[in-house]
């Protein structure tokens, strides 16, 4: 498989797999077992981590292999920034990070459209972990009785079509709205900051190492945010639900606009992108220059 397209497809999982987290919340809920439905949800989760631990390394191979192509054609020196040849890689290295965000867009997207059976196939995994009080065991009984995991599996296989997505976004919105734009802007963020870092060094590359471990600038403040308002937030409403002070459908509500939220947010890092980048490199160049 081409380099880029196993980038685009390991985060895509990636994003599928954070993406139906949030079906973790009204599992919990129906089952009432909240803190049973996240531990499970780590044994899937870890999945998502070791695609992280694959994808880093191709990242960070595809970018280095622009920057020495770069570098081979125009030379190095004082003015390889501004030759054409290494321009003509920064585009094309550019349009590739692009298509990995769209790679995050694609798996939000799909994990969004399988929230609605992933809430029903947790729902009976948490039941079925009641009764075996073992993951080893339950994973037994799913590997040793394929045709029964089969059959449930279609059965809980729910597609959202159209019309339920009209219906939902014609419903009153029962949560606060400050949180789910935020959750916008935390996604973007999140989304990008990493891939900015990593391309800020390809703009930098005589410091490319210090501009790709400062993506915790970007990302501080994803994480603020999301530490304040978001998480607090949905837990809030999810003890709620748990306490009987919401109806059930609330949480699926909240668990519908987040996905969509997360969405958008995966949209809207392909704008934070190079401002991101921009800021990683001047931050870079602080250092490198002794600014700090």
């Amino acid at each position: 498989m081409d380099r880029l397209m196993a980038v685009v497809v390991l985060t895509a999982v990636i994003h599928l797999i954070n993406t139906l987290i949030y079906a973790v919340r009204p599992a919990g809920v129906i089952t009432g077992r909240l803190a049973t439905a996240y531990s499970l949800f780590n044994v899937i989760f870890l999945i998502a981590q070791t695609a992280n631990m694959l994808q880093a390394p191709l990242l960070s191979s595809i970018i280095e292999h622009a920057i020495q192509r770069g570098t081979e054609a125009a030379g190095s020196g004082a003015a390889l920034l501004q030759s054409v040849a290494y321009r003509q890689e920064l585009a094309h290295l550019n349009v590739q990070v692009r298509t990995v965000i769209l790679g995050a867009t694609l798996g939000t997207l799909v994990g969004g459209l399988f929230i609605p059976t992933f809430i029903t196939f947790f729902t009976k995994g948490i039941y079925l972990f009641d009764q075996v009080r073992s993951v080893p065991k339950m994973i037994g009984l799913l590997l040793f009785s394929p045709v029964k995991a089969a059959s449930q599996v279609r059965q809980a296989v729910r597609i959202p079509n159209r019309q339920f997505f009209l219906q939902a976004l014609r419903q009153k919105i029962n949560i606060p709205k400050k949180f789910l734009v935020l959750n916008v802007l935390v996604t973007g963020i999140y989304t990008t900051a990493v891939l900015s870092a990593i391309y800020a060094g390809a703009l930098y590359p005589e410091f490319r190492s210090t501009a790709a471990f400062l993506s915790g600038i970007i990302n501080g403040i994803a994480t603020v945010l999301f530490a304040t308002v978001v998480d607090p937030t949905a837990a809030g409403i999810t003890d709620q639900a748990l306490r009987g002070e919401r109806p059930e459908q609330d949480i699926k509500q909240m668990c519908f606009y987040l996905a969509l939220t997360r969405l958008l947010g995966t949209i809207l890092a392909q704008l934070f992108f190079v401002p991101a980048a921009l800021i990683i490199k001047y931050a870079a160049q602080l250092i490198a220059r002794g600014g700090f």
